[in-house]
């Protein structure tokens, strides 16, 4: 490996000129399919073989209308007056009328003829209907039936606008990314000590960045791409770029600052530091990857686009950032006498202990104290995890000041929860009557007396002859576990009740589909972590040649992933510095954020894991001195572990700050689970762990050593004949 990606490197640096127009041929060939075809997201979740989608498909056909988009127009009259008052009336009516002409929409349904009028009179409800899916709804129709609601606000009524018509926020760049860049720069700076040094990851992250977001925005015009999508692939895309560029730059200027010759210097850091860029790139994409398993194609379109971007940032680091290392040439050097220039020489020489050495020294002095400490410290922190809550997103989960949530809020107070989230009971007949058989479907449910329903509908006959509905309106909002327990409880009853009319009954609907991808989410978890963290430690079992070093980092990791969950739950359920982070609101957490967090996460774990171990691995290998390994090990590789942990985190950061909050928990997990892991997981109980087992920490069984591939990440083939004969052997130990 360090063989062919040296031998790259060196080409990339003799040829940069034909290396960098290659990539900006790549973006503008993207960037040109972008400007000429666009782009199609989807914000559609679909739950393949779930009984809510089997149903939905069905209601497709035979009722139409019942899964389109709907918005709501929520009025309410002022204190002491009704929404039955003439003049209240009329502006309702003539509001309703207009938003049936409104773009894309099939009908309005006036609320006096629907009886959507709250018990008090105060609160109107309309419902307008569009004969399409969400990801076909103009932004501009959106905006059109908002003005015309908002109009009746002149007549001194409250006016808002809810339903389906909003999803999440999707790709958005604001002052908090721009913030989150801003940090990297000064980290990168304080880094190395120049501009040009630190300008370069960030050009190389933003190139690949750009070529791999452009390509999946193109892809998404033949392809399903969900909406989301491109938000993860930018947070994972940047963060990862800039560290991979990050660890070979900083090789270079070492090896520069020893007096390397500039092509040999930029050869060997990618021979060597782009072996571990190459394989921490390969967990982070066999993690985001592993998203495939759970079965959801919305899920697993956003770990395949992260991924996407992975690669891409790996593909820059090993091409692209040689061919700049030539266009810099010797102006990387640090300037002789300089800081900068006496830190890399006297690190790389190991005649002056920096901080990483010695705090690596400090924890391995006691290293049993030190591992328990950490491990109950991490297990403190772990604690709320216990209490993490599920549920998918609605409106009731927008911003504060958003018309959504105001809409959302109004329907509760004047309605009930339960009527944000109502539930479809499809009866589907072979030859009767299908009105019929969902009125006696509608019978026994009531006959349940389930404490939780607060009203059953007449049915609606669908448009095929052989369907029909009845809507269910729960007590609790969507997101309640009292509403889950309701589904489940009707759905125990559904055979029993299937059989008496003679039908298939399924209970379906949003709020049932939004349980269904929670239930199928939480038993995805377990094949998920053991197929992902398996294919992980295999590659690390090939880098490190060790037993103990990925059984180590996948213990590591999950005190890392638990401290990340009890971070969350500590904010977004508890409400701790909600408002300082700016939380609108507290309860369950979108449901894709724990395997979305454990998949990104412990590929950004496994880089701080590579990046750290193979200084040591290389160490050991050169030397034959475990204990000064780990040292050495520590002191080479801890200022771009934390250069990289602090640029992750604020780039992490940067985007708890969205107004998504799809993306916001996931965000805060990240940022948090990135700074336990790499100061406290891997600069302290990695350096621990490895001291007290000793030598035992490159153990591996002769057998399996023969079987396995030499990959060479510590560059050993890259040394002259002499050189090699001097070092001290290193076999595997029986």
């Amino acid at each position: 490996m360090a063989t062919l990606l040296y031998s790259l490197g060196r080409a990339a640096f003799r040829r940069r000129g034909l290396f960098l127009a290659g990539w900006l041929l790549l973006i503008a060939l993207v960037g040109g399919g972008m400007a000429t075809f666009g782009s199609h997201l989807d914000s559609e979740a679909t739950i393949p073989g779930s009984q809510s989608q089997k149903g939905i498909d069905i209601l497709e056909k035979a009722l139409p209308s019942s899964t389109g988009v709907t918005a709501q127009i929520v009025f309410r009259a002022p204190e002491g007056s009704t929404v039955n008052d003439p003049a209240y009336r009329s502006a309702i009516e003539r509001t309703v009328a207009a938003a049936g002409k409104a773009p894309q929409v099939e009908t309005a349904v006036d609320p006096f003829e629907a009886k959507s009028v709250s018990a008090d009179r105060r609160t109107a409800l309309a419902q307008v209907l569009y004969p399409i899916k969400r990801d076909a709804l103009r932004d501009s129709s959106v905006e059109a039936l908002e003005h015309i609601a908002f109009q009746a606000r002149s007549s001194g009524l409250r006016a808002e606008v809810g339903g389906t018509i909003y999803s999440s926020a999707g790709l958005e760049v604001g002052i908090g990314e721009v913030i989150g860049l801003v940090v990297a720069v000064v980290v990168l700076i304080i880094t190395f000590g120049s501009l040009l040094a630190a300008g370069l990851p960030l050009l190389t992250a933003v190139i690949g960045l750009v070529a791999g977001l452009l390509g999946l925005l193109l892809v998404s015009n033949i392809a399903t791409v969900s909406s989301t999508a491109p938000s993860l692939a930018l947070m994972v895309g940047l963060a990862v770029g800039i560290d991979y560029a990050l660890l070979i730059l900083s090789r270079h200027r070492t090896q520069l600052a020893s007096g390397m010759d500039a092509e040999e210097s930029a050869a060997r850091a990618t021979g060597t530091a782009g072996s571990a860029v190459v394989f921490a790139g390969l967990t982070v994409i066999v993690a985001l990857s592993g998203l495939t398993v759970v079965g959801i194609p919305f899920l697993s379109v956003m770990g395949l686009a992260a991924a996407g971007t992975v690669l891409m940032a790996v593909l820059v680091a090993i091409t692209l950032l040689p061919a700049l290392l030539g266009f810099a040439g010797t102006r990387l050097r640090p300037r002789p006498g300089s800081r900068a220039d006496r830190r890399e020489r006297e690190t790389g020489s190991g005649r002056r202990w920096n901080g990483g050495a010695r705090w690596a020294r400090l924890v391995t002095r006691r290293p049993l104290v030190t591992v328990v400490a950490v491990v109950i410290g991490l297990g403190v922190m772990a604690v709320p995890a216990a209490q993490l809550s599920l549920a998918m997103p609605d409106n009731g989960t927008a911003a504060p000041e958003s018309t959504q949530r105001r809409a959302y809020d109004m329907i509760s107070d004047a309605f009930g929860p339960g009527r944000n989230g109502r539930l479809l009971v499809l009866v589907q007949t072979a030859d009767a009557d299908p009105k019929a058989a969902a009125t006696e479907v509608a019978k026994g449910i009531g006959d349940l007396r389930l404490p939780e329903v607060l009203s059953i509908s007449a049915p609606q006959a669908g448009t095929d002859g052989r369907t029909a509905i009845v809507t269910v309106v729960p007590k609790a909002g969507p997101r309640a576990e009292e509403t889950v327990r309701l589904v489940r409880d009707i759905r125990a009853a559904t055979p029993d009740l299937g059989t008496a009319a003679d039908a298939e009954v399924l209970v379906t609907g949003s709020t049932a589909a939004a349980i269904d991808v929670s239930d199928l989410l939480s038993d995805s978890l377990v094949p998920f972590a053991a197929i992902v963290v398996g294919l992980a430690l295999l590659l690390l079992l090939l880098v490190f040649r060790s037993i103990v070093v990925p059984v180590k980092a996948a213990v590591g990791f999950l005190l890392s992933v638990g401290a990340a969950f009890g971070a969350v739950v500590a904010v977004f359920q508890w409400g701790w510095l909600a408002d300082q982070l700016g939380v609108p609101t507290t309860g369950p957490v979108f449901s894709f954020m724990p395997i979305v967090l454990m998949a990104v996460l412990f590929g950004l774990a496994m880089d701080y894991e590579v990046f750290l171990v193979s200084r040591m691995r290389e160490e050991y290998v050169h030397t034959g001195r475990h204990g000064q390994s780990v040292i050495a090990g520590s002191r080479h590789a801890s200022r771009v572990v934390t250069a990289a942990a602090l640029i992750m985190f604020a780039v992490f950061a940067s985007f708890v700050t969205a107004e998504d909050l799809t993306l916001k928990p996931i965000a805060l997990g990240l940022a948090v689970g990135i700074v336990v892991d790499a100061f406290v997981v891997r600069m302290t109980l990695v350096p621990a762990v490895l001291a007290l087992v000793g030598n035992g920490a490159w153990w591996l069984p002769r057998w399996l050593d023969r079987l396995l591939p030499n990959l060479d990440m510590e560059g050993t083939k890259l040394d002259p004949p002499r050189q090699e004969a001097e070092r001290r052997p290193v076999r595997a130990l029986s």
